[in-house]
């Protein structure tokens, strides 16, 4: 089997060499909705699909409890 790094093609690591911090950056500006063309062309490239759902899915849930709590508080 040939190696990843001889062909040319990156493996699967260095493709989505991406931290967590940088996915959880790239969610939250989604969620405020204000990107530069720049910066989302590098989180496309780098991001795997699959942590920012899930980032995506536990940050909404956060949102939301978040949101319960301040009514909560306030009423």
């Amino acid at each position: 089997m040939a190696d990843p790094r001889e062909s040319g093609t990156p493996d699967r690591s260095e493709a989505s060499g991406a931290s967590l911090w940088a996915t959880v950056k790239a969610v939250a500006w989604s969620f405020f909705g204000v990107r530069r063309r720049k910066d989302h062309e590098a989180d496309f490239a780098q991001l795997n699909p699959l942590h920012v759902v899930i980032i995506g899915v536990l940050m909404g849930i956060l949102f939301v409890l978040a949101l319960v709590t301040i009514v909560r508080l306030i009423v």
